[in-house]
Order: structure tokens, then sequence, then C-alpha cells
């Protein structure tokens, strides 16, 4: 039944926009969560293509994800609740939030509450990060996954390069690469 799905697509991105402290990457892990491990809308490898695809986009990732997968499950109508879902406690938290904030964004509590919520985010990346390493050892092997990711790191961290540049540069290698050259 379609108002089921479209429950389920608002309640899922509703989950991960309210609880995506700190912006687009920190909600990755928490649309992962919902999309690929409790609805199963997507495998991890559809989300990584997503993911990866939505990274070379402009603007916030969290909305595209949400109007890929929301589109993909449910149409346009799919694709309207899982943006307004992915929207709508950010926007509701800010408004609500923002005069508060104001008057006690130096108060220690504040700062510290702030400060406490930089490793469970860090966590929940790494989480990813690895789940993410995991399918590229399935996918590729390991000294190509290796190769990649010190590439990568290099000229990421090093030479300066965007990181739109070098998604697009392997979305390009794996398109074009003949499927020997890759196991």
């Amino acid at each position: 039944m379609k108002l089921k799905l479209y429950i389920d697509l608002f309640i899922g991105f509703f989950r991960s926009g309210m609880l995506g402290f700190g912006g687009g990457p920190s909600s990755i892990p928490l649309v992962q969560k919902e999309v690929v491990e409790r609805f199963g809308w997507l495998t991890d490898d559809e989300f990584t293509d997503v993911l990866a695809l939505a990274n070379t986009l402009p603007g916030p990732i969290a909305t595209k994800m949400a109007g890929y997968i929301g589109y993909r499950k449910a149409g346009v109508a799919g694709m309207l609740i899982a943006l307004f879902a992915t929207v709508a406690p950010t926007v509701a938290i800010m408004i609500s939030l923002i005069g508060v904030l104001s008057v006690y964004r130096d108060a220690p509590a504040v700062q510290g509450m702030l400060k406490a919520i930089g490793p469970i985010i860090s966590v929940m990346m790494v989480q990813l990060t690895y789940s993410f390493f995991r399918q590229s050892l399935k996918g590729i092997g390991w000294a190509l996954t290796v190769a990649i990711g010190v590439v990568s790191l290099v000229c990421y961290q090093f030479l300066g390069v965007h990181p739109a540049f070098l998604i697009i540069a392997l979305l390009l290698w794996g398109l074009t690469a003949k499927r020997g050259d890759r196991a």
C-alpha cells in the first residue's frame, strides 16, 4: 500500500533529519541506517553509488539523497515527502531555538554539549567508512582498494584536489575500466 510507504519514507528521513546534528556529513550514517538496514530500500552498494553521485552535485547532501531515494521508491510524491521530512526538523529547530541559542551560546553547558557531540559523530563516520572499505574489498580487492585510498588521500590532503574531482575521476574509471581490470 502506498500510504504505508509514504509514512515509512517520512519516518525514515524525519528521524535522520532530526538526529543529523552538524549538517549533511553527520546525517549520512543515519540515512544509511534507515535506508539500507531498517527499511531495505537500497543495498549497501546502491547506497554507496547514491552517496558518490550526491557528493558530486552541488547543494546539501542529505536533501539530494532524500530526493533521489524518495523518487526511486514512490515517484514525485515520495520525493516531496522525503525532502519535507529531511528539511522540516532543521527548520523547526532553527526557528524555535534561534533566540535561545543566541542568548546562551557562550554558556559553558551549551559549549560542553556541543563538544560532547563531536566524538559520537566521529564514531558514526568511522563506522560508515569501515562499511565502505569492506564493500570495496569485496568489489576490487585489497591492492586496488589500498592504492585508490592512498592516491585519494595524497591528492586530497597534500595536493589540495577537490573531493568532487576525485569522485568524478573514480566514477569515470569505474565506468570505463574492463571488468578484469577492477578485480
